[in-house]
């Protein structure tokens, strides 16, 4: 069973590390491939791409002059512990991560890049932003979606054979970022967790701040507690969630906060 998440757009590369263990991506060719391109490309025309201000394309456009695939600490952070937002505020990873918790998350957590294309958490990356959905053209295709085609589709069937437990790829990551995997070439069941939260009213709604952190609560409780069997999913009750098989369907279990 391995749980995929979305990278995040905040970065955390001052904390000290909670692990001194690093493993290099493994799509790195492709990565360098696209820095590449990225480096050609001037702030006015990164701004235009991302839809982000001149101060943040100018951040980007060095970021990707400085990107380099041999990188090391502390240039590069290992995934889990660089990227900050929801999502990873939701893992807590360097808050809650034992040494045996790291060795487990690389086995069945996994993050999907758009620059780096699919990362285990203890995968050094540099300081970048580059979006699944962005229409970045290239000699490969006109977009990333298309640039990755089905290289990461096929690096998560391998890594779902060697997982443990079930043959389930519990997908936790947002719409943007799954939309770069096939479904249907992984060889596995997929399911897709919702989070909604009650309004005064008692009815249930998905607020996107939460669910965002819902999401990674989920991904760390299941590396903390060694979740490997679909069944044991619904034990989930992290944020002060818990499962409502009234609303759940086999394939998408909801999950409700009380308002």
């Amino acid at each position: 069973m391995i749980a995929v998440v979305s990278p995040a757009k905040s970065l955390d590369f001052s904390t000290p590390p909670a692990t001194r263990r690093h493993t290099e991506p493994r799509l790195l060719d492709d990565s360098a491939a696209l820095a590449a391109v990225m480096a050609t490309r001037s702030e006015a025309e990164i701004a235009a791409l991302m839809g982000i201000s001149p101060r943040l394309a100018a951040l980007n456009h060095d970021r990707f002059a400085a990107w380099r695939p041999d990188a090391a600490p502390p240039d590069a952070r290992q995934a889990v512990l660089a990227f900050d937002g929801d999502v990873y505020r939701g893992l807590e990873a360097p808050a809650t991560f034992g040494e045996r918790d790291f060795t487990h998350a690389q086995k069945t957590l996994r993050i999907l890049s758009g620059l780096y294309g699919l990362l285990r958490p203890l995968d050094l990356i540099m300081p970048h932003r580059l979006e699944m959905g962005t229409r970045l053209a290239t000699s490969r295709a006109r977009d990333l979606v298309g640039f990755w085609g089905r290289r990461i589709t096929d690096l998560l069937r391998e890594d779902l054979a060697a997982s443990p437990g079930a043959a389930v790829l519990v997908d936790l990551a947002s719409r943007e970022y799954f939309a770069a995997v096939d479904p249907g070439l992984l060889g596995a069941r997929v399911v897709t967790p919702a989070f909604l939260d009650e309004d005064a009213h008692g009815r249930p709604r998905m607020v996107s701040f939460h669910a965002k952190r819902a999401r990674g609560a989920m991904a760390g409780w299941m590396v903390r507690e060694r979740v490997t069997r679909l069944k044991d999913l619904t034990a989930f009750d992290g944020l002060g969630y818990r499962h409502d098989p009234a609303l759940s369907a086999p394939d998408g279990p909801v999950f409700v906060h009380p308002a």
